[in-house]
């Protein structure tokens, strides 16, 4: 069975190609993210391995709340236990490198700062040295070798970082090497001092982010955190090593690898139509042969059987190939994702789970795509020797169209629910799809029915010729349809709920842009507690005011937000209305809203008593009573409650300083502009944004550019598959349909005639594709925006409008190859062929 089913593949081996190169395409997919997984999972774990070689045990908080300090006494303490070769204090936070070009440099979110401690030899064991020394004074710094690279630097270099939100001038002294999971994400590793990292990154005042033991020689992990455990205070927790190591996951990791899995699931099941359509073409052609298996003692069985060998064959070679195509994959997603950063993530070829999901998946969707086809071929009887179509009845249509009715309609109720309740739309969505692909071949007689006409008058006899062919076999137009429907249908869904989200960034964008000017940080980066005062020395800066949001901690438990802000400046900043009282004593009260006021029964002169906390957590304050001293309307970023920044508490550790979400100035009549470009200068530091209402809104959309570029692009591999479906029924067609062709040459059509109805059909059928899938997407993209509350409903036409002249490009394309080869057949040998 298996050497006919090699003999079918090699004398049809240009047909088989199409539906193997689908299964290609989302076998490759598909083990490309599985093998990036597994890349960046094992690259995370052997980071967490391998960092730290002098960390045996760590001390953690035992709790969440409030823990006791990480400081000397306590490091000079552990460091005094017999078990402890040594002790050592930890001290990291957010540290941005720029490069000589003025940009930062790697990874915002991965960006450090560490301390280094060398030993006695000078050397830090966790940040081994390749060049220069380990930094000594607060304007010396060390960095990795890699960020060393990308940044441009050498020994030896000034170099600018951003610490605490400010940019400052250091010395590059040396460049180390190091094992660290956020280098292998693209990031950058700063070292300081460790008197200097105290002071940009302790938690508290003289305190540590943590602290690691060495243990002695010959003493075990889980002896030594024993030990360091009966020497800690309430609310520590003496972890060993291994059990840090145990802790290391890849949970963003896993995310993205199941978000890429489910395209490639969308490619897969893409293909899955596309090597039905195959197989059942190639078994109305092949009805005369499998009829004569038949009549010489074949039974319905060995039929069915050969067609499914023919199926596992195809997906035998797909599933090898796809598999060799997905080791490529894999590294284009390593660099679009900057997941191997540094090189030190390295890609394993072979990998058994990724080798079976490949063979099994690909194998499993070519045979199950097969199997109806398979079944058709194996009930042809022996009499239909004589013919080479098995025509569908009407009544199999009729049940098609009854159960593809019922699944759609029952989609889009579900789909109408969805609004109310998101997490519906999971579901909704694939029901609403499965009910338009079992309906299309109804839409089809109907959408080619009214394309009739407006093709006849356009193209004449070949446009109607065209809309014949489409209408003559609408199983086969639909599952053509169907390959370019889901593709654009997730498109459409994709473009329809970002450019919503764009239009509520746009507006809260504009509504957020209080000032002429507004300084914020890049994302995870922070505004430096100096950035205002050297601002409101420029001339052209009539006033600024650092804003700062925190809670006011009430007696009676409730919690009111509060906006710390400038006094005298931010009246003339910002649109706020004073309804009684006057902001000019903000600098020794609180001014609230009306609303405010009226929820807590507060008047001018009340006082409002209570304790500053922030989002991080409480702050180190004493209790405060501040007078009302005025009741203002405002807009939401400025309410419901001002104080002043001066009256927010300030610690000496880094999570003690009230954190600037921004800084508002309003600039002088007409210097807009050039006080932009001021600002620029002369704070001279590329993590902090100086934008006008136009940059804000501009901003705000960009934000998603990168993820709808990134959405299209694993889109397009099924949009690619129904694209070959279109060139594989088009293609199918020249063999099918040689007689035809030759009838229609000899009765006078040359053979750009004959091109042009096969490219008029091939047309078709990607407009009724294109349309169903810009309609359902837009439907899902619109119940996915509805059910998120305040998100205003965009449907970007333009790009709805450019998805269907897409389609019809891809129909014109597709039918190139097939009308040429149409045109090719001889006249004489097409109409003595024993096709259609």
């Amino acid at each position: 069975m298996f050497r006919t089913a090699l003999r079918t593949l090699r004398s049809h081996r240009l047909r088989f190609a199409m539906p193997a190169l689908a299964v290609v395409l989302g076998v490759a997919f598909m083990t490309g993210s599985l093998l990036y997984g597994d890349s960046v999972s094992a690259a995370a774990l052997r980071a967490q391995t391998n960092s730290q070689p002098d960390a045996s045990v760590s001390i953690t908080p035992d709790r969440s709340d409030e823990s006791p300090p990480l400081d000397d006494t306590l490091l000079r303490r552990l460091r005094a236990l017999p078990a402890a070769a040594a002790a050592r204090g930890v001290v990291e936070g957010r540290s941005f490198l720029v490069g000589s070009d003025g940009t930062v440099v790697g990874d915002l979110n991965q960006a450090a700062g560490v301390n280094y401690v060398p030993d006695g030899s000078g050397e830090d064991v966790r940040y081994p040295l390749t060049a220069g020394r380990g930094p000594r004074t607060a304007t010396e710094i060390a960095v990795d070798r890699h960020s060393a690279e990308r940044a441009g630097y050498r020994v030896g270099a000034r170099v600018r970082v951003v610490v605490g939100g400010t940019a400052r001038d250091a010395r590059l002294v040396g460049v180390f090497t190091a094992q660290d999971s956020r280098l292998d994400s693209g990031g950058t590793l700063t070292a300081f001092d460790t008197a200097t990292a105290r002071r940009y990154f302790a938690p508290a005042a003289h305190g540590y982010s943590a602290i690691t033991l060495t243990a002695a020689d010959g003493t075990s992990d889980a002896r030594l955190a024993r030990q360091a455990q009966r020497a800690l205070p309430s609310g520590l927790r003496a972890v060993t090593r291994a059990e840090l190591d145990s802790q290391a996951t890849g949970g963003g990791e896993d995310k993205l690898t199941t978000l890429l899995l489910s395209f490639a699931g969308i490619a897969l099941f893409v293909s899955t139509f596309l090597v039905a359509n195959t197989f059942t073409m190639l078994s109305a052609a092949r009805a005369r042969e499998h009829a004569l298996l038949r009549a010489v003692g074949a039974t319905r069985g060995h039929v069915m059987r050969l067609v499914l060998a023919e199926a596992t064959l195809v997906g035998a070679v797909a599933s090898a190939v796809g598999y060799a195509l997905g080791i490529g994959v894999a590294g284009l997603l390593g660099r679009v994702f900057g997941a191997f950063g540094t090189g030190n993530a390295p890609l394993p070829p072979l990998s058994a789970t990724s080798l079976l999901a490949a063979f099994g998946v690909g194998i499993g969707v070519t045979v199950l795509a097969a199997c109806l086809p398979a079944r058709r071929a194996a009930a042809v009887p022996p009499v239909a020797a004589l013919r080479t179509v098995q025509p569908s009845t009407v009544a199999s249509l009729r049940r098609r169209n009854t159960i593809g009715l019922i699944v759609t309609a029952s989609g889009a109720l579900l789909v109408a629910a969805a609004v109310g309740e998101p997490d519906l739309l999971f579901g909704a969505a694939p029901v609403l799809l499965v009910g338009l692909i079992v309906l299309t071949p109804l839409l089809a007689l109907g959408v080619t029915g009214l394309l009739r006409s407006p093709l006849t008058r356009l193209a004449g006899v070949r446009g109607t010729l065209a809309v014949e062919n489409a209408r003559r076999n609408p199983r086969r137009t639909a599952a053509t349809a169907t390959t370019l429907m889901v593709g654009l249908a997730m498109v459409t869904a994709v473009t329809v709920a970002v450019a919503s989200v764009n239009r509520l960034d746009e507006e809260e964008a504009g509504r957020s842009m209080l000032s002429d000017v507004r300084i914020t940080a890049v994302d995870f980066g922070e505004i430096g507690d100096d950035t205002a005062a050297r601002v409101a020395r420029l001339a052209d800066a009539e006033a600024v005011t650092p804003v700062s949001h925190a809670y006011l901690d009430l007696s009676d438990t409730s919690s009111v937000p509060v906006t710390a802000v400038s006094p005298g400046a931010v009246e003339r900043v910002t649109p706020l209305t004073v309804r009684e009282g006057s902001l000019d004593r903000l600098g020794h009260g609180i001014a609230v809203t009306e609303e405010l006021a009226a929820a807590h029964g507060w008047r001018l002169g009340s006082r409002v008593t209570g304790t500053f906390s922030s989002s991080a957590g409480p702050t180190p304050s004493t209790r405060t009573s501040l007078p009302v001293v005025a009741v203002y309307d405002g807009p939401d970023d400025l309410t419901p409650a001002l104080v002043s920044d001066r009256a927010l508490p300030r610690g000496a550790g880094a999570e003690e300083r009230p954190s600037i979400d921004s800084v508002l100035v309003k600039a002088a009549p007409g210097r807009t502009a050039a006080l932009q470009e001021e600002i620029r200068r002369a704070l001279d530091n590329p993590a902090l944004l100086v934008q006008d209402r136009a940059d804000a809104v501009a901003a705000a959309t960009a934000r998603t550019a990168p993820f709808l570029d990134i959405m299209y692009a694993m889109l397009s591999v099924s949009v690619l598959i129904g694209a070959l479906g279109v060139v594989n029924t088009m293609g199918m067609a020249v063999f099918e349909r040689v007689r035809e062709f030759g009838v229609l040459r000899a009765i006078g059509l040359d053979r750009r005639g004959v091109a042009a109805v096969l490219r008029l059909e091939s047309v078709t059928i990607s407009l009724l594709g294109s349309a169903l899938g810009v309609v359902a997407g837009t439907a899902i993209g619109a119940a996915a925006v509805l059910g998120q509350e305040g998100v205003p409903l965009v449907v970007p036409w333009d790009r709805a409008a450019l998805f269907f002249v897409a389609g019809a490009a891809i129909g014109g394309l597709a039918s190139l190859w097939p009308g040429r080869q149409a045109a090719r057949v001889p006249m004489l040998r097409a109409i003595t062929a024993d096709t259609e």
